[in-house]
């Protein structure tokens, strides 16, 4: 008898570079892709906002529906289910006579609380949930430190990792696979399916960024081969000019970190443009420190008052305030125009989500949590270590407690926009 494997995706819509399908084709006579849309991930939070608003629900349909469509032209496809993994794999498990189910492993505690549930169902059939590490640059195998004593700074983090880790070259991209037969493999759904809470109507149709992998190696390829153009035109730009726009992709699984990593190392032989490219690394390895964090710390990051033994309690009441935030109509001009454009896109740069972050958390004075799950709802790029981590540290409530304090928005209003340039432009 055939040997089985089924593969469930979920933040890792690629074929590139994905230690799981790859081990799942060599481990496998057939192999059963699934990927589940979670009604979940599309409900009301507590925080008065949606887990999953529509332009970055669009963005996730379009990233499956590349994957979909990278599989058929292999002769396969993806089963496409909407509901709870949990209520269909054990099933699915049983009806095609399933070996082993491959996943892999995420950090925060919503996410692994599902894998807990699908490991003891299928334990009871006797069947392993295999888990893999895919999402970071640095495998926490490779790691010179286990989690539990990681550094908590940062810059402590970034030093010994870069001096004594080292970075594995990415696995290839099959060019074979055989398939589990199915006669129906599901139907992609529509957008006002998942999104049942908010007005399509008056939603924008995002023309920055296209889900799926092959759209995320188009970008990557444009940003970082442009040739002795991009050497010339980028040679004075300062630190938080260099924008990657590469993190949609980077967060939904549709690129490898270690992908961006070679690619750019490539690049940097050909251009020599070290410190350019440092700036991306850098913006990886701050991907990396914020799982590693929680994979250290868990539920903490969620938690309003943080890693901070006296913080300020502050209601998590909606108000009148929270929403001229929500909807750019605080009357300030800056922190207005990003959030129209976070609002209009699902997409802010870094700088722009520190300084709307601390005008709300310090000039509004509302509760950090709020502004961390709206931002959830919108940006295209969301992952929770990444956002939770970086809002608690705003707050002052992240666990380097040596950041506390440190962000001042004046300081950063002339990082930002020092002429007020981008403020007239958005409004125009």
């Amino acid at each position: 008898m055939s040997k089985k494997i089924l593969v469930w995706f979920r933040n890792d819509l690629r074929l590139h570079d994905n230690e799981m399908l790859v081990e799942a084709i060599a481990k496998s006579d057939e192999i059963l892709p699934v990927y589940c849309f979670d009604p979940r991930q599309f409900e009301l939070t507590r925080y008065h906002s949606i887990k999953t608003g529509a332009t970055r629900a669009q963005f996730l349909l379009e990233s499956v529906a590349a994957l979909r469509q990278s599989f058929q032209q292999l002769g396969g496809d993806i089963l496409i289910l909407k509901g709870k993994p949990e209520d269909f794999l054990p099933e699915l498990v049983s009806q095609y006579e399933i070996a082993e189910v491959y996943h892999h492993r995420e950090v925060a505690s919503e996410e692994t609380a599902v894998s807990t549930q699908v490991e003891d169902l299928l334990w009871k059939q006797k069947v392993n949930l295999k888990h893999f590490i895919g999402h970071t640059l640095y495998n926490k195998e490779d790691l010179p430190f286990p989690i539990k004593d990681i550094p908590d700074v940062f810059t402590q983090f970034k030093k010994k990792t870069e001096r004594d880790a080292i970075v594995k070259p990415c696995f290839l991209t099959p060019d074979k696979i055989n398939f589990v037969t199915i006669e129906d493999w599901g139907v992609l759904p529509e957008l006002n399916e998942l999104v049942v809470h908010e007005d399509l109507d008056n939603s924008i149709q995002n023309i920055d960024f296209k889900g799926g992998e092959q759209q995320a190696l188009e970008h990557l390829h444009d940003f970082l081969h442009t040739g002795e153009d991009m050497a010339l035109a980028n040679a004075s730009l300062k630190k938080n000019e260099i924008v990657s726009r590469l993190s949609p992709w980077l967060a939904l699984g549709c690129l490898s970190p270690r992908e961006v990593y070679w690619k750019m190392k490539e690049a940097e032989a050909n251009y020599g443009l070290k410190p350019y490219f440092n700036q991306i690394v850098l913006g990886l390895l701050w991907r990396d420190y914020y799982r590693f964090m929680f994979k250290k710390h868990g539920n903490t990051f969620f938690k309003p008052e943080g890693f901070a033994i006296d913080a300020k309690v502050i209601t998590l009441s909606d108000s009148n305030l929270l929403d001229s935030w929500k909807t750019g109509t605080t009357g300030h001009p800056l922190v207005d125009a990003i959030m129209h454009e976070l609002n209009a896109t699902g997409y802010i740069n870094n700088a722009s989500r520190q300084l709307v972050a601390t005008y709300l958390v310090y000039e509004l004075n509302v509760n950090w949590v709020m502004g961390a799950a709206y931002l959830e709802e919108k940006l295209i790029d969301y992952c929770p270590a990444s956002n939770w981590g970086n809002w608690a540290t705003v707050a002052g409530v992240g666990n380097d407690q040596r950041l506390t304090n440190s962000f001042d928005f004046e300081k950063q209003l002339k990082i930002v926009d020092p002429k007020g340039v981008y403020a007239q432009s958005v409004r125009a």
